[in-house]
This record gives structure tokens, sequence and C-alpha cells, in this order.
């Protein structure tokens, strides 16, 4: 697996397909004739456990992650809006999923599924074809009506055939790639454990430190441009277009081994050793999360909250929900030992 590459190469040439100069490809995936991935998207796919079907699309800045464990299969002339969030799910045909939307594993979409907003679709929910679905966990609200195949048919060209299905395998190059960017701020530069590992795309500026074995996944963007410190311990890891700030006169805290999922907001909190943010969730200032925490899919932890150790928190806002054991296990979604090469921060 090539650390941050930004240039994938296609291994084997089957037709048409776009991938945008500021997507990434981690890994090997499958993708159909006539489909995209758009600015700021992010595929990983551990053993080429990926497909992005002929004439789909992946908007701006989504992340698409699977393994063989959880793979991720995404049918034909289906679009995704942006900052989507797609792990280890089956999605069919000529679906129209609407920004922020989250899909977590086991997942399972028909065909011609209508998605609002920021809908949750939660680990094993299956939705039938032709429904309409909505909220945080997905409940469906009705059957698609001709007036909605009437407007997919208008996003579609006016046109709901489906062509046959077509593979080109993408695959990251496998040299190394240059590690991150790093910026100052007031004269202040990040600093880097030589262990750690920054994905090419990876944006870090000004008062951040950053512990040995950390990951900072592709498309991460860390500032540290306030007048508070952003401290990152040891064995993080910081998944894909996650975003960490803070406001002035905070501070933003990970303890050892946190694991931040894709697509994340991370804002001027603390978060204890050992806990897991999963994907698409909100941490707001002030918030405090002690150790082996977990903050579940697409919750927000509104600003100045306090949980226990060994807090499960869910909702809209979040709400303590049950307890943890711990230590907690590393998610399937997260890096694996020997996921990554051999290479250092520069």
């Amino acid at each position: 697996m090539s650390a941050g590459p930004d240039n994938p190469v296609i291994e084997r040439a089957a037709g048409s397909l776009h991938i945008a100069g500021s997507a990434v490809v981690i890994g090997r995936i499958r993708m159909g004739d006539g489909s995209r991935l758009a600015q700021g998207a992010v595929v990983r796919a551990r053993d080429g456990a990926v497909e992005v079907g002929t004439g789909s699309a992946v908007l701006e800045n989504s992340v698409v992650i699977g393994n063989a464990a959880m793979p991720t299969t995404i049918g034909r002339r289906t679009v995704f809006g942006h900052r989507c969030t797609i792990v280890g799910a089956t999605v069919g045909d000529l679906c129209e999923i609407g920004n922020g939307t989250i899909l977590m594993p086991g997942a399972t979409l028909g065909d011609r599924i209508f998605l609002g907003e920021g809908t949750l679709v939660p680990a094993g929910m299956t939705l039938a074809d032709d429904s309409v679905a909505v909220g945080r966990p997905a409940r469906i609200i009705r059957r698609a009506s001709p007036e909605d195949l009437d407007r997919l048919a208008g996003l579609r060209d006016g046109d709901l055939s489906l062509p046959p299905p077509t593979t080109t395998v993408v695959e990251a190059p496998q040299e190394a790639s240059p590690m991150g960017q790093l910026y100052a701020f007031r004269d202040v530069m990040p600093t880097v454990a030589p262990s750690a590992t920054l994905f090419a795309t990876a944006e870090i500026t000004g008062d951040v430190v950053i512990g040995a074995r950390t990951v900072i996944g592709a498309g991460v963007k860390i500032i540290g441009d306030s007048h508070g410190p952003v401290r990152i311990g040891a064995d993080v890891q910081i998944l894909e277009n996650t975003v960490l700030h803070l406001l002035p006169d905070n501070s933003l805290i990970i303890g050892d081994g946190v694991v931040i999922g894709p697509g994340s907001m991370i804002h001027g909190c603390h978060i204890g050793a050992g806990s897991i943010v999963e994907p698409a969730a909100i941490v707001c200032d002030g918030s405090e999360l002690g150790e082996g925490c977990i903050v579940r899919a697409g919750s927000v932890v509104k600003q100045r909250s306090r949980f226990d150790a060994g807090t499960d928190i869910d909702g809209f806002p979040g709400r303590a929900v049950g307890r943890t054991e711990r230590p907690l296990p590393t998610p399937a979604w997260a890096f694996a030992p020997g996921d990554l090469p051999d290479l250092a921060a520069t």
C-alpha cells in the first residue's frame, strides 16, 4: 500500500473513467466505464475490495473504504453527493445518495434508493428497492413515486437504462510518496515524530505535535492556528478527510491509541487514550471524553460535554447509551498492522 499517492495508475484499461487530480486511491480498486472520483475523494481498499460501478460517481471529499471482511460495492449509475462516507456497504443501481450520507459496514441498499442529506444507514441495515429514507438512523418514509423517478431520470440525462458492467483496475503506485505538507503559523512549525506516517495529501499547520507511530490519513487537515496547542499522542490513527481545529484560548488533546474515523470533525476537545470516534462523528469545543470511550458514527458531542471513561456515546446530540469493554478492539475500517509501508515523516 502506498502512502497517499496523487496519481493512481490504471493497471488494465477497459474504457473511460475519471479520477480528479486531488482524489486519492490507496491500494487497488475496480471502476467501471464512465465512473468518476471527484476532487478530494479518497478510496482505500485492502484486498481490492472496493468497486465503483459503470457510470457511477463519488463526489467531492467523500470517503470509500473496503476490505475482504467488509467489501464495498457500488452499482451502476449511482451518485454519492459531497462528503459522503461509505464503509463496507453494498449499494445498488441508479441510487441518488444525499450529501453527507454515512453508510456503515453491512448496510445494503437496493436499486433506485433515495437518501436525504446527512442520512445514516447503520451497520447491517437493508433498504429495499425504490425506498426513500432520511434520518439518523435511516427510516423509510415512503416508496419512490413516479415524480421521484422522473427527477432521477432528469439527473441521468433523461435515460434510466443500465449499461453492461465493465471493470478497470486502478492501483496506487507502490513507490513511496512525499509525506504530508507542513506549514508554519506565527513562526511555529508542526513537530512530527520520525516514526509517524503522514499521507501525501495530509496538511498540518502551526502548533501541532504528533506522536510516535501515529497515522495521519489522506486528506486530513490539522490546523493549529489559534492560541492553544494541538497535541496528538502515540499510536493514534486520524483517518481520511477528517478535520481537527480549535478556537482561540483552547486546546485539542488526543490521547495515545485513539482512532478517529474518516470524515470526522474534531474541534478543541480532549479525547482520552484508547477511545474510538466512528466515521463522520463530530466532537465540539470544550468537550472531554475519558479513556476508552466510543463515539458512534454520525453522532455529535456538543460543546462542553463531559463523559467518563468507558462511555458509549450515540445520538444527535450525543448521550451516554452504555458502557464499553476495554481495551476497545481496533475497528475493521482502521489500518491493520502491515497495511502501511515503512515510511517516516518528512
